[in-house]
């Protein structure tokens, strides 16, 4: 699993962009990979933990976990 953090995400089209050292270009992120119960959705600048998957359009990122800042 990469850590990476939040670049950008849009509710209503349920998908944005992470950033992580593992890859140089942004990263793929849909929201059907985010790993939480309820509404699935990601804030800006928010610290995830993902599996990176190279695809034939570019990084995209899979099983996607926010990471909890106040638990570590």
């Amino acid at each position: 699993m990469d850590i990476g953090i939040v670049k950008w995400f849009n509710n209503v089209k349920g998908f944005g962009f992470i950033t992580s050292e593992v890859c140089e270009s942004d990263i793929f992120a849909h929201f059907s990979e985010i790993k939480t119960e309820g509404y699935r959705s990601l804030k800006v600048g928010q610290k995830v933990q993902f599996e990176l998957v190279q695809g034939e359009r570019g990084a995209s990122a899979a099983n996607i976990l926010p990471i909890d800042e106040k638990a570590s």
